[in-house]
Formats: structure tokens, C-alpha cells, sequence
């Protein structure tokens, strides 16, 4: 696991726990539908919060929102999602307020121009082959392509100060009542103490950060 820093307009957050370089560099095409990842860095007073979850398990869809509905939507969940004191609830006692907080969604556009580029590559091997063989080849592109599903993702990131950080002991994860989709996070942790992995899930929505505070 290594950490970095996240900018948000210019403003450099506390560092975040994220996961390898692999997962740094994934296509949001690999993603797992119910499966997100929540990286919580504590610095002092200030702790940096990263969500990454595909669009499915917020708004029931990944592509990019045109319908009324959709767009109505993609604005109520980015709503909730910009407030996330309501959906990872922390102590009380620990006294932390949101200082900024910004939500994307963010459409993979690498997966479009490969679509792109696929139809481009099969319109000149039609005419090339022409006849029968054009005609296989367009039924089996039409297959793959109906087989291949568009995929999104929600960004969000969050900076919060704490006047009591050492009693922010547990998080607790109202965010799986609120988005009926999402079944599990993976939560990476890096304070003081060093870093953490986690798995918390609709079943188990409390995750005890006791031992590393």
C-alpha cells in the first residue's frame, strides 16, 4: 500500500491511503458492482477521506446521465454524497466537522474510444471482406459490443478536522442504508501508527478503529 496526495481545486489534502500502484492505475472497467474503496488518512487533527464505488451501487446505472430521471438522480446522490458525516458516522466525542468536500462522477472514457475505435477497425474490414463474411462479422461484433457494459464511478473526497482525534475510535457505515446497491467497501487506513486494511460490509457496517488510534 503506498500513500498519496490528493488535490482537490488546487488545495492539497493530508495524504490518503490508497491501495498498489496496480489498483492506482486500473480501468474503472475492472471494477466489481457492490464493491467500493474508502481510503481514511489520519494527520493530527485533520483526516482526509477518499471514496471510489462504480455507479451502479449509488444511482442503479453507469453511463452517462441524459433522462430527466437520470439526471435527477446522479444530482441526489452526489447531494448525499457530499455530506459524509451522514454516511460514515464518527464519534461524537472526537468533534470533527467537514471542512471541504467535493463528489465526481466520472464516465470511462477510455472505454468509449475503444468502442470507437473497434467500430472504426470493423467498417473497414466489412468492406474489405464484403458479402457473407462482412455480414458473420458484424453479428458477432454486435454480440461482443451488446455484451460489454458501459462503466462509471463515483469520486468523492473529504477533508474533516477533529478537536478530540484520538477518540475517533469506530466508524459507523449508514452509507449501506442509504444506497441500497452497495453491498461492501474495502477501508484503507493510515494513521500514526501505520496503515491498515479493512472490510466492512451491509451485514457488519461498524468498523472499530480502536486498536490504531
Amino acid at each position: 500500500m503506498l500513500i498519496r496526495k490528493i488535490a482537490i481545486a488546487g488545495t492539497l489534502l493530508v495524504p490518503i491511503a490508497s491501495v498498489a500502484v496496480a489498483e492506482e492505475r486500473r480501468e474503472l472497467g475492472a471494477h466489481e458492482h457492490g464493491h467500493g474503496t474508502l481510503n481514511v488518512a489520519m494527520d493530527g487533527d485533520v483526516v482526509g477521506i477518499e471514496l471510489r464505488v462504480p455507479g451502479t451501487d449509488i444511482v442503479g446505472f453507469e453511463h452517462e446521465a441524459k433522462s430527466d430521471k437520470d439526471k435527477a438522480a446522479l444530482k441526489t446522490a452526489i447531494d448525499k454524497l457530499d455530506v459524509p458525516l451522514a454516511l460514515f458516522q464518527l464519534p461524537a466525542a472526537a468533534g470533527c466537522k467537514v471542512t471541504s468536500s467535493k463528489t465526481e462522477y466520472n464516465l470511462d472514457h477510455d472505454h468509449e474510444n475503444r468502442e470507437d475505435h473497434k467500430e472504426e477497425h470493423n467498417k473497414e474490414h466489412a468492406d474489405h471482406d464484403g458479402g457473407k463474411h462482412a455480414d458473420e462479422h458484424h453479428d458477432e461484433h454486435a454480440e461482443s459490443k451488446e455484451a460489454e457494459a458501459e462503466h462509471a464511478e463515483f469520486h468523492a473526497v473529504y477533508q474533516l478536522t477533529c478537536t478530540a482525534p484520538g477518540k475517533l475510535t469506530s466508524i459507523e457505515f449508514s452509507y449501506f442504508g442509504t444506497f441500497k446497491n452497495a453491498e461492501e467497501l474495502e477501508v484503507n487506513v493510515a494513521t500514526s501508527k501505520g496503515q491498515s486494511q479493512y472490510e466492512v460490509t451491509r451485514d457488519k457496517p461498524t468498523l472499530d478503529l480502536g486498536g490504531i488510534i
